[in-house]
């Protein structure tokens, strides 16, 4: 009750022009008659003033009193006249709500959603047509007309035509149900499929016309859903695929430098996602002004810090075990279990909140039924810009020169100079600065915690298993196909046989292509 009368006195303070509701009206709220307080309610509705909407809310939520001839609201101890808007002072110390019946309620609704679409304020107008769209009867048609009328904005007019078809198909009139349902066969969603699939039956719709629009704008609108729900679900294995992208980049790098399985591989990930974590507790620390921007921040960091990581794994442990694969399976498996256990003692066992920046909240609406969420988009736009670096490092500097080499032939490469203990900490150090980077696009759209990295590790070794090992071309695609496969088969068979059949699908190709689809060429090959 508080916020309301807050807002009613709001409105009593700044309004110029309180009084421009007849009192005559206002009492009449408080008339015995249900027919003279529905009369009185439709003329608050028709007034565009703006005392009429906080009074007639006020009404709806039984706090509108009453007490001899005086129709009041209570703030705490205090008496605000509806009439007047002034204070009454003595406050009555005897009073009752006006009562308001189910009739009397629903011309309440009609009139301060007509308010509202009246309001010269866009989001609230736009906020009352949406919500039009679930909550509209025939009563409704009349004011939608009139609003109909003044409406200059483009989206509100086209939900307000949708509200109104919505509306007629309770018309008693044959030819206005037929219009209402052709205009609503184009809107496409599961709202007015449910709306229209009664009128399909002749013990709810006795005209055949009508029946028979009502059949075609359902298959219309099957249609539609069916292909909005294929490209989301080609959305999705995108985004799928950009995660799984960066977490097999940096994987394809190191494996295809120095042949190592590094089990540790998906808790570079959880260093990077704990280090975007770390840093949005420092912007709303010491920059609250700027917390929107967290992320930004995070991405050098969670590089860097997953890359000293990673050297330091490489340098310390794996470097002590090359040419020895179950040993170097084994220990990076105890380092990622060391990692994990490092992440529980200094962030705790729990996952820890992370909140999307405003310019990665909500989504954007391609077509109707398919909202696509901003910060899916922008990690696939992230994904992207990332290989671009990845392309040019590897193709255009002397470090991507050396790396390709080690890769080919490290045996020739150290022939001819290159430094190949020195690529292997840079190469292993680049691949687990860029799986911190797949952990700071994996926190915005996952659970942050110690164990976050295990469901990626596999996933990453089929990625660059079936694109070909060192091949970021193979990688790209590999990830991709896996990332809409899985989507598509999750929708027809669930996620546990998704991973299975995946998974068969991978065995059949390496069988075909053991080098995976992008073969790497080179002498070491082919001899």
């Amino acid at each position: 009750m508080k916020p309301l009368l807050l807002f009613f006195a709001f409105w009593i303070c700044t309004s110029p022009a309180w009084g421009a509701l007849d009192p005559a009206v206002i009492k009449q709220l408080a008339a015995e008659e249900s027919d003279d307080k529905i009369a009185a309610i439709q003329q608050l509705g028709a007034n565009t003033s703006r005392e009429a909407l906080p009074l007639l809310r006020a009404l709806a939520n039984d706090e509108l009193f009453v007490e001899g001839d005086k129709i009041f609201l209570m703030d705490g101890e205090k008496a605000m006249d509806a009439v007047t808007g002034i204070e009454i002072q003595p406050a009555p110390e005897t009073y009752e709500s006006i009562i308001i019946n189910n009739r009397i309620r629903a011309e309440l609704t009609n009139a301060i959603a007509s308010l509202r679409l009246q309001n010269p304020d866009r989001e609230v107008r736009l906020a009352a047509a949406r919500e039009l769209q679930t909550n509209t009867g025939l009563e409704m048609v009349p004011i939608i007309d009139r609003i109909l009328a003044r409406e200059t904005d483009a989206e509100i007019k086209s939900l307000l035509k949708l509200a109104h078809a919505q509306a007629n198909l309770g018309s008693p009139l044959a030819a206005a149900r037929l219009a209402a349902v052709e205009a609503l066969a184009d809107t496409a969603s599961p709202s007015t499929k449910n709306l229209l699939l009664p009128l399909t039956k002749p013990t709810i719709e006795p005209d055949e016309n009508v029946r028979r629009a009502a059949v075609a704008a359902l298959k219309s609108i099957e249609t539609h859903l069916a292909f909005a729900e294929y490209v989301g679900q080609i959305f999705s294995g995108l985004s799928l695929g950009s995660i799984l992208l960066l977490a097999a980049l940096g994987l394809a790098i190191t494996y295809g430098v120095m042949g190592v399985i590094n089990m540790a591989h998906g808790e570079l990930l959880m260093v990077g996602a704990y280090t975007t974590y770390f840093t949005q507790g420092l912007f709303r620390t010491y920059l609250p002004a700027y917390v929107d921007w967290y992320v930004v921040a995070a991405i050098p960091a969670a590089f860097m810090a997953a890359a000293l990581v990673g050297m330091l794994l490489e340098r310390t442990v794996i470097r002590r075990l090359y040419g020895r694969p179950l040993e170097t399976l084994l220990a990076t498996w105890g380092l990622s279990l060391i990692l994990i256990q490092a992440a529980r003692v200094l962030f705790g066992a729990q996952n820890v909140e992370l909140s999307n920046p405003s310019w990665m909240s909500g989504g954007v609406e391609v077509m109707a039924g398919l909202m696509l969420p901003w910060n899916r988009i922008v990690i696939i736009g992230f994904t992207l810009f990332v290989l671009a670096l990845i392309w040019v490092l590897m193709q255009k500097t002397r470090l991507g020169l050396f790396v390709r080499a080690v890769t080919q032939n490290r045996a020739m490469a150290g022939c001819v100079g290159v430094p190949t203990s020195r690529i292997d900490t840079l190469a292993f150090g680049l691949g687990a600065g860029i799986a911190g980077l797949g952990g700071v696009a994996l926190s915005q759209i996952a659970n942050v915690g110690p164990d976050m990295g295990q469901g990626y590790i596999v996933d990453s070794f089929m990625v660059v298993v079936l694109g070909g090992v060192g091949q970021l071309a193979g990688a790209v695609w590999a990830a991709l196909g896996l990332g809409v496969a899985t989507k598509f088969l999750e929708g027809w068979a669930g996620a546990v046989i998704a991973k299975i059949v995946v998974l068969v699908i991978i065995i059949v190709i390496i069988q075909k292509r053991p080098q995976g689809l992008f073969a790497l060429k080179g002498r070491f090959v082919e001899n």
